[in-house]
């Protein structure tokens, strides 16, 4: 945010101090501000976001089949933020590096060659290793609505609600395990969301609860399951025995029309359901203040509603992604909508969209060009 800007967990305050009734503050307080107190967010990028109405952020398509100058250079950008979020509990929070490369070799014994590459780009550096692991991290927080399409060509639709400056805003295209792929780029190698050139496409949201335990970043998750599955049957085998260190959801599409959506997290065993919509519940809401301030259950409804409609067209279930609810304005409060991802697994392409504008990337035609978006309050939610 902007300087002059309240951050989010003071915006309550801020807010109050302008001379609200009474009755109002006690509602901010009841309703709001246990929320900003327990949110936990990734860190800021302060390059990709300048200011708030008018919001502009920066996108950039990298193509890097394998890590090498290009990776090395993103990570030198934002490996301060990252090391100081990675720490901000203290280092004894932290799992050890021996741990945290037996847990990736247990868990993800495919990804070790390409993370020991990236070990290697970052200096060898033993913080920077155990970061990269993503075993255990710090908790984090993400808002999102994602639906899958699947009456003609299969399509994987996904809102993601987030400040605007803690984006990476990396659209990388690699083939780091022999399989190409595409996604949004989350903690220096995990991935938002993604498609790979075997049919598969996944999208991950927050599941709605407080807890944090043992296992792995969902973000690192989503890449593994990208590098080493094709299908909706083989992901969900994967989801099945990987621990996930903090509640998320993960819907899977593949070019068959197949789709899936699992419930994964500490404590809990994983739950597969054959439901085509989420946004930030497990099922039941289980946050309330979280649930209010996100409209997860308003969110759900609606995208579940487009996809029960009999007449609705594939154009017109992607647009509505652009539509309150589920296209969020509100950037003032931090959490709103800055990228829409259609994700066409049987095509192996991807629209990243905007009102009024579209970016299109795939693995016939992937050119590396930088994107910026002008994001706008709407006034009728300042």
């Amino acid at each position: 945010m902007a300087d002059d800007q309240p951050d989010l967990k003071g915006l309550p305050d801020w807010v109050k101090s302008l001379g609200l009734p009474a009755v109002a503050a006690a509602a901010i307080d009841r309703y709001w501000k246990p929320f900003w107190d327990d949110l936990q967010l990734l860190p800021a990028h302060p390059r990709r976001a300048s200011k708030v109405d008018g919001q502009e952020i920066e996108f950039e398509a990298v193509d890097e089949l394998q890590p090498g100058p290009k990776w090395h250079a993103r990570f030198q950008a934002m490996w301060p933020a990252y090391s100081t979020w990675y720490l901000q509990d203290g280092e004894a929070k932290r799992p050890d590096l021996a741990t945290c490369r037996r847990m990736l070799a247990r868990h993800m014994p495919e990804l070790v060659p390409t993370y020991e590459r990236l070990v290697e780009l970052a200096g060898a550096d033993a913080l920077a290793a155990r970061m990269l692991s993503l075993y255990r991290p710090p908790g984090f927080i993400v808002g999102c609505s994602q639906g899958a399409w699947t009456r003609d060509t299969p399509v994987l639709v996904r809102n993601y609600d987030y400040p605007a400056s803690r984006l990476e805003g990396i659209v990388y295209l690699t083939c780091w395990s022999g399989r190409r792929v595409i996604g949004m780029s989350d903690c220096l190698w995990g991935l938002l969301d993604g498609v790979n050139d075997t049919g598969l496409a996944v999208s991950l949201t927050f599941g709605g609860r407080r807890d944090v335990g043992d296992g792995f970043a969902i973000s690192l998750v989503v890449r593994y399951l990208l590098e080493t599955c094709e299908t909706v049957a083989q992901a969900r085998l994967a989801l099945a025995r990987i621990p996930v260190h903090a509640p998320q959801n993960v819907t899977l599409l593949d070019r068959s029309g197949e789709f899936l959506t699992a419930y994964v997290g500490p404590g809990r065993a994983p739950e597969f359901r054959a439901v085509a919509a989420t946004t930030n519940h497990q099922g039941k809401v289980e946050w309330p203040e979280y649930a209010r301030a996100v409209r997860t259950v308003e969110r759900e409804r609606r995208v579940i509603a487009l996809l029960d409609d009999p007449g609705l067209t594939r154009e017109r279930f992607i647009a509505a992604f652009l539509d309150p609810p589920l296209h969020n304005t509100d950037y003032l409060r931090g959490f709103a909508t800055l990228y829409t991802a259609a994700y066409y697994p049987s095509e192996g392409r991807v629209e990243y969209r905007w009102p009024g504008s579209l970016w299109e990337k795939s693995f016939d035609r992937f050119e590396e060009n930088e994107l910026t978006q002008t994001l706008t309050q709407d006034r009728r939610v300042a």
